[in-house]
């Protein structure tokens, strides 16, 4: 079995509300406006195509900075360091490292990942986690310029890794990227409390 795992929500926290409301709490004085605040810049094209390695990170500062009314180096001092603030879900870690080591054992399981992240965020992610090693292989969008839920990124995944999708499990946070694999023939979860996937996985493994 593959099991490909997301990054963000799923193995690093991702909640970036709550990273507003840390790192730019002047701006974002209740929970409401740092709700608005991260969807105004996460959900939208400007972060959609740094994700993709389509845009580096000072045009998308700039885009931002005019958009949302806010200082650029604000938002770049903001924004640079955030490969640094993801911190690992320690459930997950533990669940990555059962996995390895059944690999390491009985040989029926290979680790990948997909995840949408910016080029400059995964070699940050890669410098400081050994935890990473595990995996077999991955892909992260912003070294292929495809980003899910596109079907291209999934492919290529499939492609460069030999990946059978009736023999494929993915894991993700976002119902869309889900319904993505899932046309594909691949098994999913769609993670929304990860505290409860390493029972969900081991459902999903072979006796």
């Amino acid at each position: 079995m593959n099991v490909v795992f997301d990054f963000g929500a799923v193995l690093f926290e991702w909640q970036p509300a709550e990273l507003l409301r840390t790192h730019l709490s002047h701006v974002t004085p209740t929970a409401e406006a740092a709700r608005k605040l991260a969807a105004d810049m996460f959900h939208h094209e400007d972060w959609a195509a740094f994700d993709r390695g389509t845009r580096e990170l000072p045009d998308v500062v700039a885009s931002m900075a005019r958009r949302l009314a806010l200082p650029a180096d604000l938002l770049h001092g903001f924004l640079a360091p955030i490969g640094e603030r993801l911190l690992p879900i320690e459930s997950t870690v533990a669940l990555l490292e059962q996995l390895q080591q059944r690999r390491g054992s009985r040989g029926d399981v290979q680790l990948y990942y997909l995840s949408n992240m910016p080029s400059p965020f995964a070699r940050v992610l890669e410098s400081r986690h050994d935890f990473l090693r595990y995996f077999d292989g991955g892909i992260f969008s912003g070294d292929v310029k495809l980003a899910k839920p596109d079907p291209a990124i999934f492919a290529l995944l499939a492609e460069r890794y030999g990946l059978v999708p009736a023999d494929t499990l993915f894991i993700d946070d976002l119902a869309a990227n889900v319904a993505a694999a899932r046309q594909l023939g691949w098994r999913t979860i769609h993670c929304t409390a990860p505290a409860g996937l390493p029972a969900q996985v081991a459902a999903l493994l072979p006796a």
